[in-house]
């Protein structure tokens, strides 16, 4: 069992003033396309499409499609016939903004000592940009994905949501195949990356940069103005104390909606003709999986949920849903068809819950095996089966791939 290290990038690996970078990049990315577009109305689209993708709460939408969906329609250009002059910007002028950014050397040695001790490193950066604008800015840190073999560096093309959401930091864990043991988040943004992964249900350690009081939200934080002081510190907390804690309605709700959108990165890394392949005899297809997913979710979940809600104190019956594989012939059914149903369910389950007041989470239930119960404590076993199939999806994914 090894540690899961979420690094922000900006601010935190990168010494970058994300306000002065963003104006930049703008003004550079706006220059370049003035031969074919107004700069002034692309870098307008340009920003009303990346809010779109801040405010994202749909699982079965990568970042890059939400993106798509807003931008290209609103400057009247196909994506295909902008690839070249955009594919030329990141690849010669973007390079030129390291100018305004600059590596931080205590980054460099945290993350080498990281990996020295055997730890899972993964950069928690918002995945706004192309991964080709992401690698470059870890190359100016000095932290080339090609040097460090990074577990994950998320982008605008795989992920679905962005910082603040708290179901981001739910994805990333998902999309690494929900990893046991301790997991901390570091960053320097109060907001996005400590009160966000904290609602996520994450350890965290905030680069306060001076700043002596505490978001709202992670009073608990402890926070230290240099990154050399992050593994003193981690070497003082039991890790006990550093393993996520999914039991809040807002862990709960995260964790929801971030699992469906890790089964949908995961089943995108599987080729086609790999889909009904078992790792095993006796264990479950990528196929098998969602179909279990998805089964589970139409004919359990959702109904177990609407019954306590519309019913005083309902008895639920226990149900054997595994045989459910080998009787419904899940090998033979097709996998785009129970991911898009296991989507849409899931969708309908996470608006179910987002509008329950809070006194509604505790609406009792009589369950056959569990005794007496109510909704959170339903909704966290939900969140378990899910934990469990991703980490089988991850494994079988990784065999296959």
């Amino acid at each position: 069992m090894t540690l899961t290290l979420l690094l922000d990038l900006d601010g935190t690996l990168l010494e970058n003033d994300m306000d002065g970078f963003v104006e930049g990049y703008l003004k550079a990315f706006g220059k370049h396309v003035q031969p074919i577009l107004d700069p002034q109305i692309f870098v307008t689209k340009l920003l009303y499409a990346t809010k779109q993708m801040v405010s994202n709460r749909r699982p079965d939408q990568t970042l890059e499609e939400v993106f798509d969906e807003a931008f290209y329609p609103a400057i009247n250009q196909k994506k295909e016939d902008l690839r070249s002059v955009i594919d030329a910007f990141y690849g010669d002028v973007f390079p030129t903004l390291k100018s305004l950014t600059k590596a931080k050397p205590q980054a460099v040695k945290l993350v080498k000592a990281a990996f020295e001790r055997g730890y899972q490193v993964c950069i928690a950066t918002n995945p706004l940009f192309p991964l080709t604008a992401i690698l470059q800015r870890l190359d100016w840190a000095g932290l080339s994905a090609q040097e460090y073999p990074y577990a994950l560096v998320p982008s605008y093309e795989t992920f679905h949501f962005a910082k603040p959401n708290p179901a981001y930091y739910s994805e990333f864990l998902g999309v690494i195949g929900q990893p046991d043991g301790p997991v901390v988040m570091v960053g320097n943004d109060p907001v996005s990356d400590i009160a966000a992964a904290r609602q996520a249900g994450l350890a965290t350690f905030w680069l306060d940069d001076g700043i002596l009081t505490a978001p709202e939200g992670a009073e608990s934080t402890i926070a230290y103005d240099s990154l050399d002081e992050f593994l003193p510190w981690l070497d003082s907390i039991p890790p006990e104390e550093l393993s996520p804690n999914s039991s809040t309605t807002g862990a709960i709700l995260a964790n929801l909606a971030g699992a469906a959108t890790a089964i949908d990165t995961l089943s995108r890394k599987m080729p086609a003709s790999a889909w009904i392949k078992k790792p095993h005899p006796n264990e479950w297809s990528l196929v098998e999986i969602l179909c279990h997913l998805r089964d589970v979710e139409a004919e359990v979940n959702l109904p177990r949920i609407r019954k306590v809600i519309q019913e005083s104190n309902p008895f639920i019956p226990g149900k054997d849903t595994d045989p459910w594989a080998s009787e419904r012939q899940y090998i033979l059914q097709d996998h785009t068809e129970a991911l898009s149903s296991f989507m849409s369910t899931r969708i309908e389950l996470l608006s179910i819950l987002e509008n329950l007041a809070p006194d509604d989470w505790q609406r009792p239930a009589r369950h056959a095996i569990l005794g007496p119960t109510h909704i959170q404590e339903l909704v966290g076993i939900i969140t378990s089966h899910d934990r469990l199939h991703i980490q089988q999806a991850y494994q079988v994914v990784n065999a296959f791939s």
